[in-house]
Parts: structure tokens; C-alpha cells; sequence
């Protein structure tokens, strides 16, 4: 269970998320993702990163118990973890490819969105349940998969959209059955790794450099909001149905 790191061919990191049953990340959880794609991206015989997870899903974002025990300590641990995890795949030296199977909720947008390639399973789906939690953040990072008015229906009724539509969009590279994610995954980062290393960093570097939207301040910007629903008691009220009716939403289809 955790974080860990393997490298399958030459050229290519695969970093793989365990944390059952859901894969709802703690705190300590985030910074060992944030820490696993830096030091992938940096080593220089790495040109291609692969982002995976085992279990049921891909992500499910914070976890939210924690934050429940924890109060404002884990809110803060779990915003900044989160931060640095979503900075460490956009800023990974080298291309970050997402092999997303299940769910892919939350925290877990927030990633591939800011992965440079996203393979998925036929079953996969994508949304921020994060008005039936308590929390806000991650439309930064939804509205790199979707357009903007697509984002906000999603973002305000907490639904979730599959692969397939996300092709369609253009943000989703592939879409294979669940047994076939891994090696999909696999054979687009080996196309990538097949190109000149210094050069690769050099393109990703450039390609960051010229988005339109700086997604690091962005993503800031939202948390802010976040933290002032749970100094208001906003957000203690919308967890406490966390789990009941009003979440049921959350796992739902358009």
C-alpha cells in the first residue's frame, strides 16, 4: 500500500498509486505521489513517466475522514499535498502519461489534468463531487478535459462524464477495455520515449511555457475558497452528509 516506482522498459517510470479500497489519498499520501514524479522526472534516463494506480479505481480524491478527524490542520495538509501533487505532474521533466481505469474523482482530475496524456478504461469516469464534500478546487484542472460550459454543469451538479465523451473532447488519447490500460498506457510512453531525451525536456518545457492558463496560481486561487467554507462552517455541514443522500450524486453518470 502507498506510493511505489517501477521501471518496466528502459526510458519509462511508472509510478502506481495503492492506497484502498478507493484509492482517496491521505495527506502523507499526496506528497509521496508529489515526491515519486519528481524524482522520476529528474532522472535523466527517465523520458517518459507513467501514472497508474491499483484497485477499484484510479482516484477519489482527499481522503475525507482524515479531514473529518483532523479539522483544519488535515484541510490545510490535504490542500497543499494536493498542490503538490498536481504541480509535480505538470512540472515533471519529461511527458506524464495517465493509465486511468474506474473512477477518476476529485483529486484525481486534478492530476490528469495535468498530465500530458490520458489512456482509460471503457468503464472509466471522470468529475469533481467536491460540492457534496464540503470542498471546492480541480475546475482548473476539469476544464483542460471539457469545455468551460460542460465544466460548469459538471462542477455544479457534481455528475461525472465517461472516457468516451472525454475522446470525443480530445482529452482522453484512448479508450481500451480495463485489461488492456496498462499496456496502452505503456505503448504510447514508449512512442514518446523513443524521441531524443535532452530534446523531450526541452519540448515539455516549452509546451508548459505557453498555456494559456497558469494552472499552479489558478489552482491556488480555488483553495481559497475552500478554506473559507470551513472557517464559515460551510463545509462541515455539507461532510457531515458525506456518505447519505445528498453525496449520491457524485458516483452518477450524465
Amino acid at each position: 500500500m502507498g506510493v511505489s516506482t517501477s521501471s518496466p522498459e528502459k526510458g519509462i517510470s511508472v509510478v502506481t498509486v495503492d492506497f484502498p479500497p478507493v484509492n482517496a489519498l491521505p495527506v502523507d499520501g499526496w506528497y509521496a505521489l508529489a515526491d515519486a514524479v519528481r524524482a522520476a522526472g529528474r532522472d535523466p534516463e527517465v523520458r517518459c513517466v507513467v501514472l497508474a494506480a491499483e484497485g477499484r479505481g484510479f482516484n477519489a480524491g482527499v481522503d475525507i475522514k482524515e479531514i473529518q478527524a483532523g479539522g483544519r490542520a488535515a484541510l490545510i495538509g490535504a490542500n497543499r499535498g494536493c498542490s503538490a501533487a498536481f504541480s509535480a505532474v505538470y512540472e515533471c521533466e519529461v511527458p506524464v502519461v495517465a493509465a486511468v481505469r474506474g473512477h477518476c474523482l476529485g483529486g484525481g482530475v486534478g492530476l490528469v489534468g495535468n498530465a500530458d496524456a490520458i489512456v482509460a478504461s471503457e468503464d472509466a469516469v471522470f468529475g469533481l463531487p467536491e460540492l457534496d464534500r464540503g470542498a471546492l478546487g480541480a475546475a482548473t484542472h476539469l476544464s483542460r478535459l471539457v469545455p468551460q460550459h460542460l465544466m460548469r454543469v459538471l462542477y455544479f451538479t457534481s455528475r461525472t462524464v465517461g472516457a468516451g465523451e472525454l475522446r470525443a473532447h480530445g482529452s482522453v488519447w484512448d479508450v481500451v477495455p480495463g485489461s488492456e490500460v496498462s499496456a496502452a498506457a505503456l505503448g504510447l510512453a514508449r512512442e514518446m520515449a523513443a524521441k531524443d531525451g535532452d530534446l523531450l525536456r526541452l519540448a515539455k518545457a516549452a509546451i508548459n511555457g505557453i498555456d494559456p492558463v497558469d494552472v499552479r496560481r489558478s489552482y491556488r486561487f480555488e483553495q481559497g475558497f475552500t478554506y473559507e467554507a470551513s472557517v464559515s462552517g460551510v463545509a462541515d455541514r455539507v461532510r457531515d452528509t458525506f456518505g447519505g443522500s445528498r453525496a449520491g450524486g457524485a458516483g452518477g453518470g450524465r
